[in-house]
């Protein structure tokens, strides 16, 4: 079962993280706020009540009057005031339920053995306290509405400079050396952003560096071997007729269409190549391409076109899909013209799941079939020279069902190569047009 993965923007996570910090402490400082007001509240009113009681001892000694509600003996006195009252002591009492406004009482024993009393609510205080936590209650809100409202604010000005830094960063992936992902994320203020953006361009300047070294030692060899190889090659026409001196000719011929191979990828590598463009009509161009490299090969045109190219390259291209389909795949081998769409397809065992995924990769060798990792620089080329002519060369395995209706073929569905002509050629500054490809 696929576990459901939820995606959520940073700046949402800001927001929620500052709005959660926010609440946590509003109500922390809202509760300390609210308990020490209370408790002030009260040891003030006990505080008040104390004083009424000795006033009203004194007033009832010297004139026997009762003043501010005080009450001899009352019945309603509570019982720790009367264990106090009987040692002799005068105290305060807090009646306080948690939920109404608390009872605050007061006593003294008088000298005839009586136990003078008083008690109040002191509602117009404890009314004091419910317009505190009125206020609390908004402030914390406000407080609340305030973290969220920043949260935003920060987390979408962090959030749009990762999203720059991360399309910036795929360009890089895609092959465009000319982004940098520290001008592109702009900005005056320092941060952890600015200095991963200065990271990836600096891995970026090094690992394009160290590329372009390894493209020129390789282009540098190539050029090297290739008066050598060719020197060895003129040698072995000088030899004498007979089976040695074929192996040799092959072999000096195997080597010097390698170093040309090399030189070539080389050179794609640079971006140096430039497409010489001619007005072709397409269908005929392939049929007699494919003729001349395959009489075998059948030429199936859906539909014509004509097009805007460089008729050399796309020569190269053709006959590279063709040898590479004459090497790894099997017989017949099909060629279609859909338009600008051409399809080079063979029913040999497809293409190896690493080409699929990462695509062509130069000097893979050693496989006689495509289910290994075989496939030499052909295809490489084939894709640079597609790059240069601004069109993009996919890979996929045929499907017998869909592509030719033959079940019996299964076992061997066959690869499929798809040329994508644009329907603008490149420019003169090597600008290429998009093409899309669909799913």
């Amino acid at each position: 079962m696929r576990r459901l993965a939820l995606r959520t923007g940073l700046r949402w996570k800001v927001s929620l993280a500052i709005a959660a910090v926010s609440t946590l402490v509003a109500v922390v400082l809202s509760l300390v706020v609210h308990n020490a007001a209370r408790v002030s509240m009260l040891d003030n009113s006990r505080t008040v009540m104390d004083e009424r009681v000795k006033v009203a001892q004194r007033w009832y000694e010297q004139s026997r009057v009762l003043g501010f509600g005080a009450k001899l003996d009352d019945p309603h006195l509570p019982e720790q005031l009367k264990k106090e009252a009987w040692r002799g002591q005068r105290a305060t009492y807090l009646e306080d339920s948690g939920t109404g406004t608390p009872e605050v009482w007061a006593s003294v024993p008088l000298r005839n053995g009586k136990v003078l009393s008083v008690h109040t609510k002191f509602q117009d205080r404890f009314a004091v306290l419910n317009d505190l936590d009125r206020v609390l209650i908004i402030g914390s809100v406000a407080v609340v509405l305030g973290g969220i409202a920043l949260g935003v604010l920060i987390g979408d000005q962090l959030s749009r400079r990762l999203r720059k830094a991360a399309t910036a960063a795929r360009k890089l992936a895609e092959g465009d050396s000319e982004v940098r992902v520290r001008e592109s994320i702009g900005g005056r203020v320092r941060d952890e952003t600015d200095d991963l953006a200065r990271a990836v361009d600096g891995m970026a300047e090094a690992l394009q560096q160290r590329l372009e070294a390894e493209r020129r030692v390789t282009a540098d060899i190539a050029h090297e071997l290739r008066t050598p190889v060719t020197g060895l090659l003129t040698a072995a026409e000088l030899l004498p007729p007979g089976r040695p001196t074929e192996l040799v000719r092959d072999r000096a011929q195997a080597m010097r269409t390698l170093v040309e191979d090399v030189l070539e990828v080389a050179r794609l590598d640079g971006f140096a190549e430039r497409a010489e463009l001619q007005e072709i009509a397409l269908a005929e161009f392939i049929t007699r391409r494919v003729r001349a490299v395959d009489p075998d090969a059948a030429v199936n045109v859906v539909r014509d076109a004509h097009v805007s190219t460089d008729p050399r390259r796309l020569e190269r291209i053709m006959g590279n899909l063709l040898a590479n389909a004459a090497r790894h795949g099997k017989p017949p081998f099909e060629v279609t013209v859909e338009g600008r769409i051409l399809r080079v397809r063979d029913h040999g065992p497809g293409f190896p799941e690493e080409l699929l995924k990462d695509g062509p990769s130069r000097f893979r060798t050693g496989s006689k079939d495509r289910a290994g990792t075989g496939h030499g620089l052909g295809l490489t080329i084939a894709a640079g020279q597609a790059r240069v002519l601004g069109a993009r060369l996919t890979f996929r395995n045929a499907d017998p069902l869909m592509d030719s209706g033959d079940e019996a073929d299964g076992e061997c569905p066959g690869a499929v190569a798809v040329l994508w002509l644009p329907e603008s050629a490149p420019t003169n500054t090597g600008s290429f047009p998009i093409i899309e490809v669909p799913d």
